[in-house]
């Protein structure tokens, strides 16, 4: 299945540049070392927005864990950084109860 309305899936800044590349963020800080070895860095945290958005778009999805705000979604794929290094990722996002826009809610390595 496909992620519903990927196209309009949205990625807020700050879950980019304050927590996904941020070093000094508690939990962020080592998602940031995976990140930066696939070459992504802060000062250039839209690429890594866009790329996310291009694998909410192309990579097949799945229920997630049920929430209490809405419908969550797990998407899984391949993510090649700028370095050229590739790593499976898995990708959170949620759809609230009240929208029907993806939101981007968390990625991590697989």
């Amino acid at each position: 299945m496909s992620l519903p309305n990927a196209d309009r899936a949205v990625i807020e800044a700050a879950k980019v540049q304050d927590y996904l590349l941020s070093e000094i963020h508690p939990v962020g800080r080592f998602k940031a070392a995976f990140f930066s070895a696939l070459g992504y860095s802060a000062d250039r945290w839209e690429v890594l927005r866009d790329d996310l958005l291009v694998l909410a778009r192309t990579a097949s999805a799945a229920s997630g864990k049920p929430s209490p705000f809405g419908r969550t979604f797990e998407v899984d794929g391949i993510l090649t950084g700028p370095s050229g290094h590739s790593a499976g990722i898995r990708t959170v996002w949620i759809i609230r109860t009240t929208e029907d826009s993806p939101r981007f809610v968390t990625a991590f390595p697989r």
